[in-house]
């Protein structure tokens, strides 16, 4: 049975947890992890791109010049899409690139990307984190004392908690999220995963199906 280091906000060892990747995920599958990672990725594009047609550009319909005896090529409008301000030929209009995969596959998902975290030991263990006014420069403390060196981190509490959101809100490269907000894109978009022991507890108790209502 593998076990986590349980600190406490100074950054001293109180106790130990024991937890093995199985009991998050049976296995990790990265091409499920790729296909949950690129559906979360396509859902956030805006799909707002647009480009004008010849008949949305402003200019005459007219005809440039008539069709034979000219010596040049025979040209419509200026609107046409192969001169200077003329519209595109293949004009770019807004779409929707979101699309869904089965919830079962997306949580199982998610449960994979923990589980490589704790394989990978990316995933650290703090007793309780909590703050009685939303302080920046003590969550810096805090982070620094837990071993936060500047990379990306995401910050996991067993509920929304307003304090700690306020506290890291301002802070380069750090997140927080509720456990039952992560997903596999979040979870796998930090370098290193802070949780809270009831955050693992909660998150251990949805993937065993044993999670209160």
């Amino acid at each position: 049975m593998a076990s986590l280091t349980i600190y406490d906000s100074h950054g001293k060892d109180v106790g130990r947890y024991d937890i093995e990747p199985t009991d998050l995920a049976p296995r990790i599958n990265r091409r499920l992890l790729h296909d949950v990672v690129v559906m979360y990725q396509a859902n956030r594009r805006q799909g707002s791109a647009k480009t004008k047609s010849r008949r949305e550009v402003a200019g005459s319909t007219r005809k440039l010049y008539r069709q034979k005896g000219t010596g040049n090529a025979r040209a419509g409008s200026r609107r046409s899409g192969i001169r200077r301000g003329g519209g595109h030929i293949f004009a770019l209009r807004p779409r929707d690139y979101s699309y869904s995969m089965p919830r079962k596959a997306v949580r199982l998902a998610t449960r994979m990307a923990l589980a490589s975290k704790l394989r990978d030991n990316e995933m650290v263990l703090v007793d309780d984190l909590s703050f009685d006014v939303p302080k920046t420069s003590v969550m810096v403390r805090v982070l620094k004392a837990l071993g936060w060196d500047g990379r990306s981190l995401l910050v996991t509490t067993a509920q929304h908690d307003p304090n700690v959101y306020k506290a890291a809100r301002n802070i380069r490269h750090v997140t927080v999220a509720a456990a039952t907000d992560l997903n596999a894109l979040t979870v796998l978009s930090s370098r290193r995963l802070l949780l809270t022991r009831a955050a693992l507890d909660v998150l251990r108790q949805r993937a065993a199906g044993t999670a209160p209502a």
